[in-house]
């Protein structure tokens, strides 16, 4: 009976503790954002899908036809495939030397190392405009401007750090007795990285792949300044679309966007297929033997 007596006051000032006015409030944001975005995305769809929408609450019919206008878009239909070459050999390139470097970068201790640190991160906050037009021009100066492998090498320049500068702190939750661990057991250099670290990276590597993805897919100005006719990607080709002088019909943009849209999520569940990022936060601070 005292164990009853005492649990239930213990209970209820819990309960208490759990309704404060910082969570009432976060959870208040929270809503008001994430009710918002699905307000614009759903509303982008239903344009996409309207014969016209205006002066009303619903549209005042339905089609598919921009879409159909949309995908006869010039350009558009190869700038797809271009997009996905682009984002694939883009976010493999970043992850197999960018992993590596960030290791050596996190293990390793050697005069430079801040330099380099720092010159990585420069890339990933700088504004891509502020060095897209001197990319694009060395680009050009070495004849390889406007061809697909121009696009591939300049949207490197900002993931490839952003992958180090992730790489490194997954690194350094690994303790170093792992390692030797591994190398007593005759484990070379090969083995140990692909065998005991990279499982260990799992989480980090595709944290990593895909925040390298969305920046593909975002990038604009340094695809924009070295991509050709044939070597654009979507968001370069939509962007063309809506320079017209003449303005695009409404449907139509949001046609375009819709088709941008889902070639982002569907790169984020090819992404989230192979690894949950949430297992970083199940993951000890610390590995150890």
């Amino acid at each position: 009976m005292a164990s009853t007596t005492f649990a239930a006051p213990a209970a209820s000032r819990f309960a208490r503790r759990r309704v404060t006015v910082t969570a009432v409030l976060t959870w208040t944001l929270a809503g008001l954002f994430a009710a918002t975005l699905l307000a614009v995305l759903a509303s982008v769809i239903v344009t996409a899908l309207s014969t016209s929408w205006g002066g009303s609450w619903l549209p005042s019919g339905y089609t598919l036809s921009w879409f159909r206008k949309a995908w006869d878009t010039p350009g558009l239909a190869n700038s797809i495939g271009v997009t996905f070459e682009v984002a694939v050999a883009d976010v493999a390139i970043a992850l197999l030397a960018g992993v590596p470097a960030g290791y050596v970068l996190a293990r390793k201790k050697f005069p430079g190392r801040n330099v380099i640190m720092l010159f990585a991160l420069l890339p990933v906050i700088l504004p891509p405009l502020t060095y897209a037009v001197q990319i694009a021009a060395l680009m050009y100066r070495l004849g390889i401007g406007g061809t697909l492998l121009s696009v591939i090498l300049v949207n490197l320049v900002p993931i490839l750090p952003l992958v180090i500068l992730i790489t490194v702190p997954f690194v350094e939750q690994i303790s170093p007795d792992v390692e030797h661990a591994a190398k007593v057991f005759g484990a070379d250099n090969l083995r140990l990285f692909t065998r005991v670290l990279v499982p260990l990276l799992v989480p980090g590597i595709v944290a990593a792949g895909v925040l390298s993805l969305v920046r593909v897919l975002g990038s604009f100005e340094l695809t924009f300044f070295v991509s050709g006719a044939q070597t654009q990607t979507l968001v370069v080709t939509i962007f063309g679309a809506l320079s017209d002088p003449g303005g695009p019909p409404a449907g139509l943009t949001a046609a375009m966007t819709v088709f941008y849209m889902a070639i982002a999520l569907l790169g984020l569940m090819i992404s989230l297929w192979f690894a949950n990022p949430a297992q970083t936060l199940a993951q000890p601070a610390r590995h150890t033997i």
